[in-house]
C-alpha cells in the first residue's frame, strides 16, 4: 500500500526539515505539507502545500480524507518562552491540535502517528543530571505542562484504542536551515548567527547553565528511525528521553572562538532563566537506544563546524 503522510505545522524549524526529508525519502507527491501559513520557497516549491488550521477537527479530516493520508506528523505547538505570553492561547493550540489527531487515530483514518514531545515536561524536582525516562515531572511552564498532559494521553489512546502514536522529548535543537521559533534553548542557534554578522553576542542564559542539546540532522533521524521502527521495538508509549549533547552558554561561546577567535560574548539574563533552570542538564536516552537502536553523530565541535560553515556568506 502507497504511504501517504501528513505534515501538520510543516513551516516551523522542526516541521521545515522533517518535510524535507519525507519528502526525499517518500517521494515529494507522497508527503502533504501543511500549517496556517506557507513556508519558505523551498518547501512550497517542492510538493503539495495545504492552509490548514490544526485546531480545526473537520478541516482536518477533509485534508486527511482527500489525501488518503497513512501517517500525520504534528509538528504545530507555541513553544516555551511564547507560551508563558500568551498561556491560554498556547493550551488550546497545543492540547486542541493533540486530540483531534489521536481521534482520528481511534476512528481508523490514520495509521500512525507522530507527536513531539521535549525536555520541558521536567521540573525543578527532576533529577538534573542524566535524567531517567521515568521521574518526577511536575513541569512549570504552560508549554511543559502542555507537553506532560499530552504524554498522558498519547498512551491512553495507545492503550485503551491501540492508536499507534510514537513521542520523543526533543532537547533543544540547533540548525542553520530555520530559525527557531520562541523557544528557551534559542540562544544556541542565535549565537552562531551574531557571531558571524555582529562579531558578539548578548546571551539571554547564565554563562553556566547547562542544557540537553540536539544538532537537527540527528533529531530528523531520531524521527524516522522511531517511526520506521517495528511497533513490538516501542515500549515507551508516553515519549522517549533523546540525548544528543549538553553543554553552557560559556562552553558554546569556547567552541565559537575555536573558529573565529575575536567573538565576544556577554551575558543578560531574562525570563528564560527561570524556565532553563527548571530544565535538565543532561538526559539518559538508554530507552530509545536499546529498544530502536537510537545513537546521536553531533557533538558541539562538530555542530559548531557545521553551522559556521554553513550561514557563513560565499
Amino acid at each position: 500500500m502507497q504511504k501517504y503522510i501528513l505534515i501538520i505545522g510543516a513551516c516551523g524549524q522542526i516541521g521545515t526539515e522533517l518535510t524535507m526529508a519525507l519528502r526525499e525519502k517518500h517521494g515529494n507527491d507522497h508527503v502533504i505539507a501543511s500549517d496556517i501559513r506557507e513556508g519558505n520557497d523551498n518547501l512550497m516549491e517542492s510538493g503539495p502545500f495545504e492552509i490548514l488550521d490544526a485546531t480545526d477537527y473537520d478541516a482536518l479530516e477533509e485534508v486527511i480524507a482527500y489525501y488518503e493520508i497513512n501517517e500525520v506528523y504534528l509538528m504545530a505547538a507555541m513553544l516555551s518562552a511564547t507560551a508563558e505570553k500568551f498561556p491560554m492561547r498556547a493550551w488550546n493550540l497545543n492540547m486542541n491540535s493533540l486530540f483531534n489527531v489521536l481521534n482520528l487515530g481511534k476512528e481508523k483514518k490514520i495509521d500512525k502517528i507522530f507527536w513531539p514531545s521535549s525536555i520541558a515536561v521536567f521540573g525543578p524536582n527532576t533529577p538534573k543530571d542524566h535524567t531517567p525516562q521515568n521521574t518526577i515531572m511536575e513541569p512549570s511552564t504552560v508549554y511543559g505542562i502542555s507537553k506532560q498532559s499530552g504524554e498522558r494521553w498519547c498512551e491512553y489512546y495507545f492503550n485503551k484504542f491501540d492508536v499507534d502514536v510514537r513521542s520523543i522529548r526533543y532537547p533543544g535543537l540547533i540548525s542553520w536551515k530555520t530559525m527557531p521559533g520562541g523557544g528557551t534553548t534559542d540562544y544556541a542557534v542565535e549565537i552562531y548567527h551574531k557571531a558571524l554578522s555582529d562579531g558578539a553576542y548578548t546571551c539571554f542564559l547564565k554563562e553556566d547553565t547547562a542544557l540537553p542539546m540536539m544538532f537537527m540532522d540527528d533529531a530528523i533521524r531520531a524521527t524516522l528511525q522511531l517511526m520506521e521502527a517495528e511497533g513490538n521495538r516501542i515500549k515507551v508509549r508516553s515519549s522517549y528521553n533523546l540525548s544528543g549533547m549538553s553543554f553552557t552558554p560559556s562552553e558554546m561561546a569556547q567552541s565559537v572562538q575555536g573558529k573565529l577567535p575575536n567573538f565576544k560574548m556577554s551575558y543578560a539574563p531574562d525570563f528564560r532563566q527561570a524556565i532553563a533552570d527548571s530544565w535538565p542538564s543532561s538526559i539518559d536516552d538508554s530507552n530509545a537506544q536499546q529498544d530502536w537502536g537510537w545513537k546521536a553523530e553531533f557533538d558541539l565541535k562538530r555542530t559548531t563546524e557545521e553551522m559556521l560553515a554553513n550561514l557563513k556568506p560565499d
